[in-house]
């Protein structure tokens, strides 16, 4: 339930030697930073506005376009054929994956993409891990700091699984879908192929091929005519 193979297609990322043992996938999470120290040679081989901003430590590969106004601070590698878009927010240690798109005003931190993930609309990807076509709906945040202290934790069932980390919000497993304004809180994993309905507020692990339905009741009133 936990590990790289039970979430992901290790063969649609570049980057498949951070997933090194068997462990939960969200070690790979403070591995990211030294992986890239060790890998990352800076290049830009994309088309990048004059307008946007991109640190020295950045590796754009061909095909990729970089829209007005967008910010990649690196250290980063981001894939062939991506779009990043206005004003998209890209801060230090994300990997992104080919074929990706990160949109308007959305913001990524120590972060792993797989290709072809969708990431297009005020989102927040933070110290998380995103499948092989994992979609992300407009306003989907994966919160990944808990207010309270301590580490977060993972909630399977009646068991707390502490994973080490002060800082971790979600693995998303393949072609799974979040709907507008979802909520993940910390220590968030959807399984393959599952589906969160907008506006849900989710904790914990959410299996294979399931839905997760938000049915917030609604009030219609007759409106008084003299207002």
């Amino acid at each position: 339930m936990f590990t790289a193979a039970d979430l992901f297609d290790l063969s649609q990322t570049e980057h498949a030697a951070l997933f090194d043992g068997d462990g939960p996938a969200w070690e790979v999470l403070p591995r990211i930073k030294d992986y890239l120290a060790a890998n990352l040679q800076a290049a830009n081989h994309a088309t990048v506005s004059p307008k946007a901003t991109i640190g020295e430590n950045v590796f754009l590969a061909e095909g990729t376009v970089v829209e007005p106004g967008a910010t990649i601070i690196g250290p980063a590698i981001i894939g062939a054929n991506c779009q990043i878009r206005h004003n998209a927010y890209i801060r230090e240690n994300v990997i992104i994956g080919d074929n990706c798109v990160i949109g308007n005003s959305c913001e990524l931190k120590n972060a792993l993409l797989f290709n072809d993930c969708q990431v297009p609309h005020f989102n927040y990807v933070g110290d998380s891990i995103l499948g092989h076509h994992a979609h992300l709906g407009a306003g989907v945040v994966l919160s990944n700091f808990k207010s309270l202290p301590g580490n977060v934790a993972v909630q399977h069932g009646d068991e707390k699984i502490d994973t080490g980390l002060r800082k971790f919000g979600a693995l998303i497993g393949d072609h799974a879908e979040l709907g507008c304004n979802s909520v993940l809180n910390p220590g968030s994993i959807i399984g393959r192929r599952s589906v969160v309905y907008p506006n849900a507020n989710w904790r914990g692990v959410l299996a294979a091929d399931r839905i997760v339905k938000h049915r917030g009741e609604m009030e219609i009133v007759e409106r008084d005519a003299s207002r």
